[in-house]
């Protein structure tokens, strides 16, 4: 007689895809915006970048949800109460437990061109990050061009590898999860997870925002 397998995830890590509704009017603002602020130059740049890039991509300073412009605060409501929405419910919090939560944030926008990539990344000192796609085009969506990669966190996963494990399927996989973000789409992750931008080899653009949080009581 065959036992019945009582399969389990166990360690799991938690991601959140979400959509802003109704988002193409403040994506047409938030690239407007952008694109003029790239052209400023230096002005609103990163001053000290230190993950692996090149000059095909645009990182502003990391004040982004400072920033007084509509489009921008509009954006930051959206990403900051998502967040508060995951942590309520993956903690257990009610609203009265999440208002004593305040954070403390840095927020930014990569502007990425033909070639553009961002290397292997964390980010330290951080409980949570996110990523906002503004617009995603002129590539073929079914290429691994400008894709969002998050590495499995155990890199002795694959330590092994035969016919009984090569082909495990979602969640018990080993293999990077790879991502083309929708204009409109947010991904909330934790911020330890180990991730980075495939080159984008499309004639448009891929424009998003990013976002690490954390967290005290007061």
């Amino acid at each position: 007689m065959t036992a019945q397998h009582n399969i389990q995830p166990m360690f799991s890590v938690p991601f959140v895809s979400l959509n802003l509704e109704d988002c193409e009017g403040l994506n047409r603002e938030l690239t407007d915006f952008f694109l003029a602020t790239e052209a400023r130059g230096a002005e609103r740049a990163n001053p000290d970048p230190f993950v692996t890039r090149n000059a095909s991509l645009f990182e502003s300073r990391f004040d982004l949800f400072d920033w007084r412009e509509p489009c921008v605060q509009r954006l930051a409501k959206f990403c900051l109460s998502s967040a508060y929405g995951l942590i309520g419910e993956i903690n257990g919090y009610d609203q009265a437990k999440l208002q004593t939560l305040h954070y403390q944030c840095e927020s930014w926008f990569h502007i990425t061109r033909r070639g553009g990539f961002f290397g292997p990344h964390i980010h330290a000192l951080h409980a949570w990050s996110g990523v906002y796609c503004v617009q995603h085009d002129g590539d073929d969506p079914q290429s691994q061009s400008g894709r969002l990669v998050f590495q499995h966190p155990n890199p002795a996963a694959a330590m092994y590898t035969d016919l009984s494990n090569m082909k495990l399927k979602q969640p018990f996989s080993s293999a990077p999860i790879r991502l083309r973000l929708v204009p409109g789409q947010l991904v909330l992750f934790p911020s330890w997870i180990e991730h980075q931008v495939y080159p984008y080899e499309g004639d448009g653009m891929r424009i998003t925002v990013a976002y690490n949080l954390r967290f005290a009581q007061g």
